[in-house]
């Protein structure tokens, strides 16, 4: 596996972060709370070990009960109200964040799509990337 070293934040600057390690994956998530949080059909997030993160800033959150049943936490600029990370609770040692939170985005290129049955029939995936209609084991 690649080894990253990226940086990223808000789009006000208040928060930063930077990475340096391995990816544990990388989707469009198409589950309705990235829906709702992304504006959009779907949301690019990458899943990474939280030991490889270092934070400058403070975030606002919120809390609810994904999918799975367990919660999940979503980090988002309190100034700018940039979503950027999630915590979730059955994976308590990975961080999701948003791709587009880095600074150079265009370094992860998403390999599949996550809870496509909850696609939208304007955002359906149509690309050549696996597809799965929850989050895969």
């Amino acid at each position: 596996m690649a080894n990253y070293k990226l940086s990223g934040g808000c789009a006000c600057g208040n928060f930063r972060y930077e990475f340096n390690g391995e990816l544990a994956m990388a989707a469009h998530c198409h589950c309705r709370d990235c829906q709702k949080s992304s504006g959009t059909g779907s949301a690019a997030v990458f899943a990474t070990n939280r030991n490889n993160y270092k934070f400058t800033g403070k975030t606002s959150s919120y809390k609810f009960t994904g999918d799975s049943g367990n919660v999940v936490e979503r980090h988002f600029c309190p100034n700018c109200g940039s979503p950027l990370f999630s915590d979730v609770e059955i994976l308590p040692d990975l961080i999701f964040a948003r791709i587009a939170s880095l600074d150079e985005p265009s370094h992860i290129k998403p390999s599949m799509h996550i809870y496509c049955d909850s696609s939208q029939v304007w955002d359906r995936p149509n690309d050549h990337l696996a597809k799965f209609g929850k989050m895969p084991t």
